[in-house]
């Protein structure tokens, strides 16, 4: 059985789970419930997540599920090209299914990971990336947490040079609404994982 993750491993593994959750599918209600019940949260001085959490928690408690449902679904499906694509090849290069994509699959395979059976979305889509972060931070079945060196390589090749993009065109989508508070609050997680990854590398004398 792993051992226990210290606290602040295991509560973000859990933003990341939170993230990928919303990312790809629309929340229902008890999850709306859940996030419109939970509490403030105190980030060591990351007053731009405190505060996009308190947004995120407020905008449950405003929204419920079939409005949220039918934003999702104007915004990220569509029979043409739905206005905004969550995936790293279609912000690294402008088109889907690219070289972003082969790449993630070769480092995904390195891992041990593969997209499970009966997934639509591609491996690249920024939800299953958010996935992805909070098994190598937790671990899963059969598979060990992964260090932090893992966890930077991982964010820095994936997810850092277009994530921003991706979630200021989800913000100013002309449906967005709950997706706009959603953006705001992954975007505020992901740059705090940025500084403290560029932290890391600050202080590791090879890598600097």
């Amino acid at each position: 059985m792993p051992l226990p993750l210290a606290g602040e491993d295991q509560a973000r593994a859990d933003f990341y789970g939170l993230f990928a959750r919303l990312l790809l599918a629309p929340p229902d209600a008890g999850l709306l419930a859940a996030l419109a019940a939970a509490e403030p949260i105190a980030a060591a001085g990351e007053f731009a997540l405190e505060d996009a959490w308190l947004k995120l928690t407020q905008a449950a408690a405003a929204v419920d599920a079939a409005a949220a449902h039918d934003e999702f679904a104007a915004m990220f499906v569509s029979i043409g090209t739905p206005p905004v694509n969550p995936y790293a090849s279609f912000y690294l290069t402008g088109h889907l299914n690219d070289a972003p994509l082969a790449g993630l699959r070769h480092d995904l395979a390195r891992l041990g990971l593969a997209r499970a059976p009966g997934v639509g979305e591609s491996e690249d889509h920024l939800g299953a990336l958010c996935e992805t972060m909070r098994v190598l931070i937790q671990g899963g079945p059969c598979m060990p947490a992964r260090g932090l060196d893992v966890q930077q390589a991982f964010f820095e090749a994936h997810l850092r040079p277009w994530y921003a993009a991706c979630l200021a065109d989800v913000a100013a989508g002309p449906d967005a609404n709950f997706y706009r508070v959603v953006a705001g609050v992954v975007d505020a997680f992901l740059s705090i994982e940025a500084q403290a990854f560029a932290v890391l590398d600050a202080a590791d004398p090879i890598a600097a």
